[in-house]
């Protein structure tokens, strides 16, 4: 069964940035951060944490500065994004090079994996028993690319029992406003035979995908147990107002919401 997540904020002992949890475990830190509580204006407004999308550096600085107060000792590593299904694992003495790809795993505490998205679906995983993590960016691309498979293996490479493993799908575009042509639709069929269950009509030569529900079907394929996943947050497009999304912008260029997960320590 898929649970719904309410939104929390931070606790007493942090800022109090918007974000939306999953689960309450000795020393993970994750969180779905949201739109709200930093200093950029505009398609960026306001806590963007993104250099690259043509935001004011010193207000993404500032909000970074925000993010770092309230979770201090966490080393947030980023990807180069790229839609694609390729993951790294990321160790302690990662020198804090942006890899190029779609999903970490790692088995250290002390780092942040960050996903940044304004649409796709972020997936946060952990497997307590091992203490191992994975982060992924499944957009439609890396989603037909097969970016959950790849995520669940490295875990599994990384010491993590596949069916232990919980998953949190952050907020993204819901199938009520992820309405694609209908070839792409039957190109997800193809690939994907659950995603027929998750699509359904739309205007004429179009179809609405539940990109999440998809997502996690496929983690479901990949091993994972069905009670373990949740959904946390929104869809992005109707509430743009809390959530960044570039269909709700039109395609421009606007900010994007970065989750992350990582252990303080980890004690089995």
């Amino acid at each position: 069964m898929v649970v719904q997540v309410s939104a929390n904020r931070s606790s007493a002992s942090e800022p109090a940035l918007p974000v939306l949890r999953a689960w309450d475990l000795p020393n993970l830190v994750l969180g779905f951060m949201t739109r709200e509580g930093g200093v950029s204006h505009g398609l960026y407004r306001s806590f963007n944490l993104a250099y690259w999308v043509g935001d004011d550096p010193g207000s993404v600085r500032t909000n970074w500065e925000r993010w770092h107060a309230a979770y201090p000792g966490l080393r947030p590593i980023r990807l180069q994004q790229v839609h694609g299904s390729l993951v790294h694992r990321v160790a302690m003495a990662d020198d804090g090079t942006v890899r190029i790809g779609d999903g970490m795993v790692t088995a250290a505490p002390g780092i942040a994996l960050a996903i940044f998205t304004a649409d796709c679906v972020p997936v946060l995983m952990v497997e307590p028993d091992s203490g191992v993590l994975g982060a992924l960016h499944a957009g439609w691309r890396g989603t037909l690319a097969g970016i959950v498979q790849e995520g669940v293996n490295a875990m599994a490479m990384l010491g993590a029992r596949v069916d232990r493993i919980r998953a949190a799908l952050g907020p993204a575009i819901g199938s009520c406003c992820f309405e694609v042509d209908a070839a792409l639709a039957a190109r997800f069929i193809a690939k994907i035979p659950t995603a027929a269950a998750f699509c359904h009509a739309g205007r004429s030569g179009k179809k609405h995908l539940d990109l999440r529900a998809i997502v996690r079907s496929q983690l479901q394929l990949a091993g994972a147990d069905a009670g373990e996943i949740v959904e946390t947050g929104p869809c992005t497009r109707c509430n743009s107002e809390r959530f960044f999304s570039r269909r709700a912008a039109g395609g421009a260029a606007t900010g994007l919401q970065m989750s992350f997960i990582g252990f303080r320590d980890y004690v089995p």
